[in-house]
């Protein structure tokens, strides 16, 4: 039965900052690298057959840690726009807690967690899953369908995402989600991709 591995990349140095990173493409901190460390230990024993990331560094460090850690660097690894983290338009560099006290502390959930409204210039939720959900579709589903091990190095909002595709969840559903920074979310399929349970490794 095929696994779908989905990892969110270590700690960035816009995350220890508390600042809105959407796809600026930061350094992971020391923390990151050691969450990244962390998770591929909490992996040691699954034989990957791909590797699928995003073009930005701190998801591909994290990818990079993971397979070196579990000695399976040679794996064919693809990376892809479609997999970067969502675009938070004009809000992209400042601190949350700012913009907070600027706007209200609820309206900036509403730009972080909803799944359809825009931060101002940015992409939503909905926009995000648009092209992420497709891409997993297209080029994810049917190595996993051929019974292949797929681990996925992303980011919070594009595998929110493309947990809605994968889970069938809600819009009401993912505005809960939370996913944290270097840990694994490990789907058992069956051929048909039905998923037969969900464990996260930490």
């Amino acid at each position: 039965m095929p696994l779908l591995v989905c990892v969110r990349h270590g700690q960035s140095e816009w995350n220890l900052q508390n600042r809105f990173t959407g796809d600026v493409d930061v350094e992971l901190t020391d923390q990151g690298r050691a969450e990244a460390l962390q998770a591929g230990k909490n992996l040691t024993g699954i034989i990957f057959n791909y590797g699928f990331t995003s073009l930005l560094k701190r998801a591909n460090e994290t990818l990079e840690i993971i397979l070196n850690e579990i000695h399976q660097e040679t794996i064919p690894v693809i990376k892809d726009m479609a997999l970067n983290e969502r675009n938070y338009g004009s809000l992209q560099g400042l601190n949350k807690a700012d913009m907070a006290k600027k706007y209200g502390t609820e309206q900036v959930e509403i730009w972080r967690r909803s799944f359809d409204i825009r931060p101002p210039g940015g992409e939503s939720l909905a926009d995000t899953a648009a092209r992420v959900i497709p891409y997993y579709q297209k080029e994810i589903a049917p190595l996993l369908r051929k019974g292949a091990n797929v681990l996925i190095v992303a980011h919070g909002n594009s595998l929110r995402a493309l947990m809605m595709g994968v889970e069938g969840l809600s819009k009401e559903e993912i505005e809960k989600m939370n996913l944290p920074t270097g840990q694994p979310r490990i789907y058992h399929l069956d051929g048909n991709l039905k998923i037969l349970n969900i464990t996260v490794a930490s």
